[in-house]
């Protein structure tokens, strides 16, 4: 829901925007309700713009878990080469529909390089593994996993603007830079030297500790410490982890034997690699800072 001031939308949700407006309008849901409605309302949108910000995630995690229920074992195409295929449709329809833009398609694709370097490297030692079939690979990767690190670019990115978000005491772009490659690094140099990731969850705290973020949901403006959001995003993203790992998209060592949870470990992994994808995110839509309060009109002098 737009708000002045907010980002851009593409087209069609510019009339979902509306068509949902019109809605809302007509079944009086902006104006004479109770407290509880309205937080209702609210609440609803917020679901729907989470979904709505997460649609390349949440239907690449739909055709993982149907390609291991349905897709034949013995079929002509491997079921990793039909993932990839379904990950290039998914992508291609949301450039299409008009659903994702170009300029957000440069975070897309840069954290997918990202990953897939990291995919080469991790499964080379043996972090987790894939199964050997298909010809779209590279190496023991296939290349549908690249756009699961695609796919919370694509959802940090819709989420800047969805939400219109706006932050107060956000770092210096150097710094979070540097952060952000000390944290890509690491997850190669861990496996040869000493493991520093704490000391890099410790500069993420320093860093963004003071920075709130402010968004909109629909007329509510909310607050929330930014390394708040950054620790949920990681437990979500963390939750799709087992949705993937129960579908077979790959498995870590201690679940060859029979599928079990992901370690929770991985939570902190995933809220190191997620500062690298806000960091990218920040390249294409730089952080604003909330639109200044306006100024009360001043009250007439009473002095004799």
């Amino acid at each position: 829901m737009r708000g002045s001031g907010s980002r851009e939308f593409t087209a069609v949700e510019e009339a979902i925007d509306r068509a949902a407006h019109r809605f809302l309008h007509a079944r009086g849901l902006f104006e004479g309700r109770s407290r509880w409605r309205r937080g209702v309302v609210e609440l609803g949108v917020f679901a729907l713009k989470q979904g709505w910000a997460a649609i390349f995630g949440g239907l690449l995690l739909v055709c993982i878990l149907a390609a291991r229920a349905w897709w034949p074992d013995d079929a002509a195409l491997a079921r990793n080469d039909a993932l990839t295929i379904a990950a290039v449709a998914i992508q291609a329809a949301m450039l299409a529909l008009r659903l994702e833009t170009l300029r957000e398609l440069w975070v897309v694709v840069l954290f997918h390089v990202a990953g897939t370097v990291m995919e080469l490297f991790k499964t080379d030692v043996g972090s987790w593994a894939y199964e050997a079939e298909g010809l779209l690979r590279i190496g023991g990767v296939p290349l549908f996993s690249g756009f699961m690190y695609a796919a919370v670019g694509s959802y940090m990115v819709r989420t800047m603007r969805m939400f219109d978000l706006r932050f107060t005491r956000y770092p210096p772009l150097w710094a979070t830079i540097l952060v952000a490659a000390g944290i890509y690094a690491n997850f190669f140099t861990h496996h040869f030297v000493w493991d520093f990731r704490w000391v890099l969850v410790a500069a993420v705290l320093v860093l963004w500790g003071g920075c709130v973020m402010r968004f909109r949901v629909l007329r509510a403006h909310l607050r929330m410490p930014i390394v708040v959001a950054f620790g949920l995003v990681a437990l979500v993203i963390w939750g799709a982890e087992n949705v993937a790992t129960f579908g077979g998209a790959w498995l870590y060592p201690d679940q060859v034997e029979g599928w079990r949870p992901v370690s929770a470990s991985k939570i902190t992994s995933w809220f190191l690699l997620m500062i690298l994808s806000v960091v990218l995110v920040t390249l294409v839509h730089p952080p604003r800072r909330p639109e200044p309060e306006p100024a009360l009109p001043r009250q007439p002098s009473t002095a004799a």
